[in-house]
């Protein structure tokens, strides 16, 4: 059972919210606060983005309490993601070797990284405070919600 609403409903909405818009950080505040007012069962979204010069992963729009500012590169779960350039998915964020608990009420989480073009630019980060949140039809959504995102900031569009 997915927790999402709709979740290619969100799609379509986050499509709608890009179209007269070009910047990055808006769109992505945009995006952060469309999938926290959509997604039930979660306590935190946003993104993480990457700062080459300092190797780290750097907080950037949300939605939720106080996060973590920065984040090395490979980890806690954001910086794994970020490194291995795949999802990841954690029912129980206990389980998780190296788990930086910014709130302590999370129980799971999903990480999706983010490319634009060739390049690696940061995550979508989203925890929830119930074990087992994040299905494979969510897992499936995410990455197709983060994929109309960065292609939306491509060159080659």
């Amino acid at each position: 059972m997915t927790h999402t609403s709709a979740p290619t409903l969100l799609n379509r909405q986050l499509k709608a919210i890009l179209a007269d818009e070009q910047n990055l950080i808006a769109n992505l505040s945009n995006a952060s606060a469309l999938l926290f007012e959509h997604l039930d069962q979660i306590n935190w979204a946003g993104f993480y983005l990457y700062e080459e010069e300092k190797n780290e992963l750097v907080l950037g729009p949300f939605q939720g309490k106080v996060a973590c500012i920065r984040i090395g590169n490979g980890k806690g779960v954001c910086g794994t993601a970020f490194q291995s350039r795949e999802t990841i998915v954690v029912p129980d964020v206990h389980e998780f070797p190296g788990h930086i608990a910014c709130d302590a009420a999370s129980r799971s989480e999903i990480v999706v990284p983010l490319r634009i073009d060739d390049k690696y630019i940061g995550v979508l980060d989203i925890d929830a405070p119930i074990p087992n949140r994040f299905s494979d039809e969510d897992k499936k959504e995410l990455e197709a919600f983060a994929e109309i995102l960065t292609s939306h900031h491509s060159s080659a569009e």
